[in-house]
């Protein structure tokens, strides 16, 4: 018998459990660690954030499933990582505290034969000074209850408006090395709409600030891209998208201060600034969780498992921005110094960033960290489930393999909420890394699987996607069909 224990039941962590759990006999313990009580579904946070979805449309209780279909859960977080075990317990483990009322406070030793860490990233506001979800007009979609408070405020804005007041809403990135930059640009699209429902539109004036160095970076480095009969850049498509709805745009930004009503930034070419507002929706900088781990004789090797997030089969050898490859990226999730841990999804560590780096004239560093949506954390949990199996069955090699650099994925930025007005702007690319070796003349990726398009079409799919997401997470029947 073996016993696989998943870290986190976000995207990654609950695709792995559920497959694992579909296809091991009972005889093998599936165990998921998670601090959250909920699963959610994070793309639809954008639809709470403007008051179009309640919380409990993009969410349900973890335990119930999880004991319906045999799956272990302890509503704790993990604190340090053991990989050898220790002078008490010669099995591998991790050593958790739980959160929930009964047990609040009380740790544990759990030992694993196998060990998934999909506990993704930590939202952390606190590398901005000021920038905290409720304070200082500041707000955030990153989990469902700061999106219903984003709501809360936004429409307390909005009454406003109809009163007569004249406001300013900044959306955008709050950090020099944000990433994420989808979900801010499907809020933005999603609030100015709003603003047109409540017919409060020429109260308002828009403004995304990001710390792309131009539109439509998305952390990718841009794309060149499909659209109808035309090709275009990914910059120019989001600034007809922004023009179309009056949106102005600051770009190459990175914020480093909130005050109430103001951010504070600098640029690029190395000036301060400030904008004033008075609503604001800020993405976050997202980190690693900061564990610690340990050997068999209590001796830190930290540095063995970690690198801010965990480290995985890629090439980590620093290099200059024009050597790096699509090579460089992991295709197995699996830690090098402990073959029994893996990390798909956003925990594990990437090799380099995606877009070019690039640093003010004071030195400061603002470019987008790569981003890591839902497809991909779901393809590499489910590869690693796989690549598990085979290990338990005796396989020497793992043969599961996806690189972000032979890996599409589509976003679908929903742009006003409705069945019939409703729009949305899609986008997929292909690879999601660039092959500059192998498209060389098309910005390191494949026309025709990276395209755009926009219209009611994509706000459709991505409703779609909700409800054919939250039936496959609720391992309803047949739920495996649905493709990650």
């Amino acid at each position: 018998m073996s016993k696989i224990v998943i870290l986190g039941a976000g995207i990654s962590g609950h695709v792995a459990a559920a497959h694992l759990r579909r296809k091991l006999s009972k005889e093998h313990e599936v165990l998921v660690v998670s601090p959250n009580s909920n699963y959610q579904w994070i793309p639809s946070n954008i639809w709470v954030g403007i008051g179009r979805m309640k919380s409990k449309e993009i969410l349900f209780p973890l335990a119930p499933l999880y004991k319906k279909k045999s799956i272990g859960y302890k509503q704790a977080k993990v604190t340090t990582f053991h990989p050898e075990g220790d002078a008490e317990v010669t099995q591998p483990f991790v050593k958790i505290e739980y959160v929930n009322d009964e047990k609040k406070g009380q740790t544990e030793k759990v030992t694993y034969d196998y060990l998934i860490n999909a506990t993704g990233p930590k939202l952390a506001f606190d590398m901005t000074e000021g920038l905290n979800p409720g304070t200082n007009k500041t707000y955030s979609v990153c989990t469902y209850t700061h999106a219903e408070h984003a709501w809360h405020a936004l429409n307390d804005l909005i009454q406003e408006m109809k009163q007569g007041k004249k406001v300013k809403i900044l959306i955008g990135t709050g950090h020099a090395k944000s990433t994420c930059q989808g979900a801010a640009f499907e809020y933005i699209l999603n609030v100015e709409q709003e603003l047109r429902r409540h017919n409060v539109r020429d109260k308002a004036e828009v403004v995304w600030i990001a710390n792309e160095h131009q539109l439509g970076d998305f952390g990718m480095d841009g794309m060149l891209l499909s659209y109808g009969n035309n090709i275009m850049k990914s910059s120019e498509m989001v600034e007809m998208v922004f023009e179309d709805r009056g949106i102005k745009w600051i770009i190459g930004a990175g914020v480093n201060k909130i005050e109430d009503g103001i951010a504070h930034y600098e640029t690029l070419d190395g000036e301060y600034h400030t904008e004033t507002y008075d609503f604001a929706m800020l993405i976050p900088a997202f980190s690693g969780h900061g564990f610690k781990a340990f050997d068999k004789n209590n001796e830190d090797i930290t540095e063995k498992l970690f690198k801010g997030f965990m480290l995985v089969d890629a090439d980590y050898t620093p290099k200059p921005y024009e050597e790096w490859s699509v090579q460089d990226w992991p295709e197995t999730y699996q830690n090098p110094s402990y073959k029994n841990i893996f990390a798909p999804g956003i925990a594990f560590a990437p090799p380099h960033a995606i877009s070019k780096p690039r640093v003010s004239k004071n030195g400061t560093t603002i470019s987008p960290a790569p981003p890591r949506t839902g497809m991909p954390s779901g393809i590499t949990a489910k590869l690693v489930a796989d690549n598990i199996i085979d290990i338990m069955n005796g396989k020497k090699e793992l043969h599961h393999k996806g690189s972000l650099g032979n890996m599409g994925a589509a976003c679908i930025a929903s742009a006003g909420y409705g069945m019939t007005k409703g729009s949305g702007v899609s986008i997929t690319t292909y690879p999601i890394v660039p092959d500059y070796h192998k498209y060389p003349e098309t910005q390191g990726r494949q026309l025709g699987k990276t395209f755009g398009e926009i219209g009611l079409a994509g706000h459709w799919l991505k409703l779609a996607l909700h409800y054919a997401f939250i039936y496959k997470a609720k391992m309803k029947p047949f739920w495996w069909l649905i493709p990650e």
